[in-house]
């Protein structure tokens, strides 16, 4: 006997037609094959133009390709900025330095700075925090083994080893062994998705964060123009760009790395945090009146 077999369970001929369609559009966005990953992601911002990828999804394709192009030394806390803990120290000795940077991991170091013998854990110190338990205290038996990869290691490589190893921070050494800084794998992780903000991070602080008696500050690098132009007196044009990282960013010429410095408009900006899609921190100071004048006689960035 024939059955009818339009009750049947078998999937909705239009989501079989829903996943088809998806299946061909991309199939469609990528038969041009690409002959590089220029090509590739130029396809790619192609098909998120026809509505195949959306934004959010092609920023972290972009992430996943850019990543193996980037190297440890690219995105590492460099040597000067490492918070490290010594050997020596006693258990309430540590504690300034932890609560002082929030860091849930730190290096411990020997005889020297580059003599790094392992990786302290924060929590691991918990049980130590009774007066009566200090006697008992040994830092030795509480390191975990330091991973140590090269300056040139590739974060594609790395986020693997990082996954294999289960290790959440690698020490970076240069070609003699010594420190030269730190990754861990949400610096990695932020070169895929972007900025990954936690508890520690400035967040309600303002836009612009003052640092001491230098004369400079911290600013985000999504402080309006505006905002900005209020605070340093400044006259910045905020009908090409809303941001100061924008502004920034445009007059480099590219999304430029830790440690890059621009004199414009009479200010100094250096990079504090960038990835390789965008600025997040700069230290802002007033530019030496000599170097203001060299400055204002070069022609602008267009």
């Amino acid at each position: 006997m024939n059955e009818d077999r339009s009750g049947s369970s078998s999937p909705h001929p239009d989501q079989n037609g829903h996943q088809r369609s998806w299946l061909e559009r991309i199939g469609q966005a990528l038969s041009g094959e690409p002959r590089d990953r220029d090509d590739l992601i130029q396809v790619l911002r192609h098909a998120q133009g026809r509505g195949i990828v959306d934004s959010d999804s092609l920023a972290m394709i972009e992430g996943v390709l850019h990543v193996s192009e980037l190297q440890a030394r690219d995105i590492m806390v460099p040597r000067s900025q490492v918070a490290v803990l010594q050997r020596s120290d006693r258990v309430w000795d540590l504690l300034p330095t932890i609560v002082e940077t929030g860091h849930s991991r730190f290096p411990v170091t020997g005889d020297s700075r580059d003599d790094v013998i392992g990786i302290l854990i924060a929590k691991d110190l918990l049980r130590f925090l009774e007066p009566n338990g200090q006697g008992e205290f040994n830092l030795r038996e509480l390191l975990r083994p330091a991973l140590f990869i090269p300056e040139s290691k590739r974060l594609d490589a790395l986020l693997k080893l990082f996954q294999d190893s289960r290790n959440h921070l690698a020490v970076v050494v240069d070609e003699y062994g010594g420190l030269a800084g730190i990754v861990t794998i949400e610096d990695v992780i932020e070169q895929i998705v972007g900025e990954i903000d936690d508890e520690h991070d400035d967040e309600d602080d303002g836009w612009i964060l003052s640092r001491g008696d230098d004369g400079c500050f911290v600013v985000k690098a999504l402080t309006p123009i505006e905002e900005f132009n209020e605070h340093f007196g400044t006259g910045f044009s905020d009908d090409e760009f809303d941001t100061v990282g924008g502004l920034v960013a445009n007059g480099f010429g590219h999304v430029p790395r830790r440690g890059e410095v621009l004199d414009l408009g009479g200010c100094r900006f250096e990079v504090v945090r960038a990835d390789s899609r965008r600025i997040y921190l700069l230290r802002v100071s007033r530019v030496p009146v000599e170097a203001a004048v060299e400055e204002e006689d070069r022609p602008r960035a267009h």
